[in-house]
């Protein structure tokens, strides 16, 4: 290592240049229950955390709660790069179980090491869930996304309906949740029905009598289903928001 004087530029050696970190085979990865691996709960909490900031104990907390019952988190997982060393976490996911359908799963986050996208391991955790999911009998998937469109319309993900996923099997939500779910304002302004009292009696005249007026059109609702028969969503544009107020998009695919 040499360091010029009365400069701060560090420069490394060819010699002691640290060597890049390998990248995992797409072949050997495995995809592991975090809760069968409790050891690597804190390098799976440090990938999310570099995704969604949140306090590491908050985070060790939410994963501790995988299980066999729902929900579940998934880790990715990288061979050992030494025999002494710990498989790599490469990639997470959790799964919920969803309301009035016992064969569907709500995907409610995916995240793939930062310095590893863009090289297939997306594609990898996405099809690796769902050969999990299928082992298990559930025959559907949902998600949400906010930008992430092609990509899920690649793996055959399409447009789909909100559902509700249970934090907890133990415990339901009403159903009327689902037909309240938040959806982001119609584009269209909303009509304002004229008044009918404001209205006055036309004047008497002579010759033939005039059609009754056509009924006042109905004003237009906030219910789930677009105006005019729209569709609520396209891969364009979307209708529904998430808590912060955010559009997303709702798709789902058979598996």
């Amino acid at each position: 290592m040499t360091l010029s004087p009365g400069s701060t530029e560090l420069t490394l050696e060819p010699a002691h240049q640290p060597e890049e970190t390998p990248v995992p085979s797409l072949a050997e990865l495995t995809l592991e229950p975090v809760h069968c691996r409790p050891e690597l709960l804190d390098a799976c909490a440090d990938l999310i955390n570099e995704q969604w900031p949140r306090s590491r104990a908050s985070r060790l907390h939410s994963l501790g709660q995988s299980s066999d019952a729902f929900p579940l988190c998934l880790m990715l997982l990288s061979p050992r790069p030494t025999p002494e060393a710990a498989p790599i976490v490469v990639g997470h996911a959790r799964l919920s179980r969803v309301l009035d359908r016992p064969q569907s799963l709500l995907v409610e986050t995916v995240v793939v090491a930062r310095a590893l996208r863009g090289r297939g391991f997306g594609r990898r955790l996405m099809e690796g869930l769902e050969d999990f999911a299928q082992a298990r009998g559930f025959r559907r998937l949902h998600l949400t996304t906010h930008d992430q469109l092609q990509f899920y319309a690649h793996l055959g993900y399409q447009l789909g309906e909100p559902v509700q996923g249970l934090v907890f099997t133990s415990r339901r939500l009403s159903a009327t949740l689902l037909r309240a779910f938040p959806r982001a304002p119609s584009p269209r302004p909303p009509y304002k029905a004229p008044s009918v009292t404001a209205q006055t009696a036309p004047r008497a005249h002579k010759g033939p009598s005039l059609p009754p007026p056509p009924p006042l059109p109905e004003p237009l609702t906030s219910s789930l289903t677009s105006p005019a028969g729209l569709p609520p969503q396209s891969l364009l544009e979307t209708q529904y928001q998430d808590l912060r107020g955010c559009p997303i998009f709702w798709m789902e695919k058979d598996i």
